[in-house]
């Protein structure tokens, strides 16, 4: 009995301590399930950060491309922008203009290419930013008016008009246009209804005055002729500037003891028998700056030296070509101070309507000592030594 009760007590030990074994067992399980547990969730919770990390940097490479793509989109408007400022200032430097004169003489050529030299010290430069339309009216009244209104269609940014006659058709033709109209070698652009008394201008026209300087000429025709009674003047009727400039002749002559015989012409045409008969009524010519008159000269000078008397001329390229001498102007020099007035205009820095015309202050006296020996005139030794220039050749007109 004991015996058995023994085995039974073994049996109840034994089946107990297998009993907490299995607790213990399931509890190292459940401890290794939950470690396992722990470990993935660590592990996946790395790998979340790693994705985190990555689609932030992800998002920082799109952000820059796109940063980049607005930056090069930024620099090509930029870049057309500066393409389309430069494009359109250097249409804006294009300038084309229209050169209308009167006459083919020397005057009015030196005065045409102190023009272009005065555009080009502003800057302003043909073949290069310049483009110019010229024509010469030779002489006739209907075609300055053509060759003004041609321009004015081809929409020319300025007209130049190179005598009194020109320059009053360029006026009539740009008017009611936005063209403005510069002269040069208008003697009175009063009398010719371009300014006004004071100066200023009737329009959108502006320019540079040949006024002669009357007095200085009678005063220098009196020293060189102190015996001269009659000074005798061809001028063309339809001239504005020689009837106004005949005027202040008649005006001044008395005070220098001199008489004016004036001869009006209509055209070129009239000039040798008007020359032929004036020189027989005169002790000498005085020449002015009239277009039609100065074209034929040679006509005037031959007449003058049958006869023996000097001509008087009224600028430096009339006394190179025959005539004695002149108290005149430099016609390259008014031509340089017209363009530059003319530049202020295509720049748009002055309005032509705005600016008083210009004259060129102080006259020179130009001496031509051939002349003067081919008529057997002796010059005033004193005098001559003034001259600002002195030539001892006729040169061919």
């Amino acid at each position: 009995m004991k015996k058995k009760m023994l085995a039974a007590i073994m049996a109840a030990t034994m089946m107990a301590m297998t009993v907490a074994g299995c607790g213990d067992n399931r509890k190292t399980a459940d401890d290794a399930q939950e470690a396992q547990s722990t470990e993935a969730v660590a592990e996946s919770s790395e790998t979340a950060d790693e994705a985190t990390e990555e689609t932030s940097e992800a998002e920082e490479v799109v952000e820059e491309a796109e940063e980049a793509e607005e930056a090069t989109e930024e620099t090509s408007e930029e870049t057309t922008e500066t393409e389309e400022t430069t494009e359109t200032e250097e249409a804006a430097d294009e300038y084309v203009i229209g050169i209308s004169q009167f006459a083919e003489h020397g005057s009015l050529d030196n005065c045409r290419e102190g023009f272009l030299q005065g555009l080009a010290n502003e800057g302003i430069v043909e073949g290069e930013n310049l483009t110019v339309h010229f024509q010469n009216a030779q002489a006739d009244t209907g075609t300055a008016s053509q060759i003004s209104d041609a321009f004015v269609a081809d929409g020319v940014d300025l007209i130049c008009g190179i005598a009194t006659p020109s320059a009053m058709s360029a006026y009539n033709s740009a008017l009611g246009t936005t063209v403005p109209v510069i002269y040069s070698a208008v003697s009175d652009p009063v009398a010719a209804e371009l300014a006004k008394e004071d100066g200023t201008p009737v329009g959108n026209i502006t320019g540079t005055s040949d006024a002669l300087a009357v007095t200085e000429q009678l005063e220098m025709i009196r020293k060189m002729l102190p015996d001269a009674k009659k000074i005798g003047i061809l001028y063309t009727t339809s001239e504005t500037n020689s009837e106004s400039t005949i005027a202040q002749y008649k005006e001044h002559a008395s005070e220098y003891g001199f008489e004016i015989v004036d001869s009006g012409i209509n055209t070129l045409a009239d000039l040798d028998m008007a020359a032929a008969d004036l020189v027989t009524k005169v002790d000498c010519i005085n020449n002015l700056t009239d277009n039609t008159v100065v074209s034929g000269l040679k006509t005037v000078l031959s007449y003058a030296n049958e006869q023996k008397i000097p001509v008087f001329g009224s600028e430096v390229e009339q006394v190179k070509v025959g005539c004695v001498a002149a108290m005149g102007l430099d016609y390259v020099k008014l031509g340089i101070q017209t363009g530059e007035m003319a530049a202020k205009v295509l720049k748009g820095e002055s309005e032509a309507s705005e600016m008083p015309f210009e004259v060129i202050s102080e006259p020179s006296l130009y001496v031509n000592t051939k002349a003067a020996e081919q008529i057997e005139m002796t010059l005033d030794d004193e005098l001559v030594s003034t001259a600002a220039e002195i030539f001892d050749s006729i040169a061919a007109n």
